[in-house]
């Protein structure tokens, strides 16, 4: 049970970095048509799923647009990790207070990795001269957070291991963006310069 306590926080911490809204959705719909006993009851409340969806369709329509989408996830930066943060706690209150804070923990700290992580590679989706990539990358990210969410639901030790994975994987491409926008940086300056001098 604790496995898959810890599972389930790491993975709905990951999921809350991406998408917190659609995380709360799920987990409330999957809590509330399945019972789940490692979802807490809370989510399944209608007043929960209202504003979980409402603001799920405004996250929807931000993260597709250029730059919204960086000013959005500037915004969320303080909203992401604390939410993954009361998922883990929720998770593990009805445990342990020690449990629960640990949980909590795991869950804050996923969110803010897979939050920087996210945004990190958005803002270098943004440079892309067609404005389709953004939307792409917006509808792969919340498909992959409804499957991965999903997934724990019935094997939350996978749905776990393939979020870990996810997460270094975005790593890896955030470092690489990161590069590739510094080499453009680089590039547009000694242009800049050439043609001064």
């Amino acid at each position: 049970m604790g496995a898959e306590l810890l599972a389930w926080s790491f993975t709905s911490g990951w999921a809350s970095g991406i998408n917190a809204y659609a995380v709360v959705l799920v987990m409330g719909l999957i809590e509330r048509f399945w019972q789940i006993t490692e979802i807490p009851d809370v989510l399944a409340r209608t007043d929960v799923l209202i504003v979980a969806g409402v603001l799920f369709l405004l996250e929807s329509v931000a993260d597709k647009i250029p730059y919204l989408d960086s000013a959005w996830d500037a915004i969320h930066l303080a909203v992401r990790p604390v939410v993954g943060a009361a998922l883990g706690y929720l998770i593990g209150a009805e445990q342990s207070t020690s449990l629960a804070a640990a949980l909590a923990a795991t869950g804050g700290i996923t969110a803010l990795l897979a939050h920087l992580t996210k945004a990190g590679v958005r803002a270098g989706v943004n440079l892309s001269p067609e404005p389709v990539s953004n939307a792409v990358v917006s509808v792969t990210e919340d498909a992959t957070v409804v499957g991965v969410v999903g997934l724990a639901a019935a094997f939350p030790l996978v749905a776990a291991g393939i979020a870990g994975v996810l997460l270094l994987a975005g790593i890896v491409v955030g470092i690489l963006v990161a590069r590739a926008v510094m080499r453009l940086r680089r590039r547009r300056r000694d242009a800049a310069m050439a043609d001064r001098i």
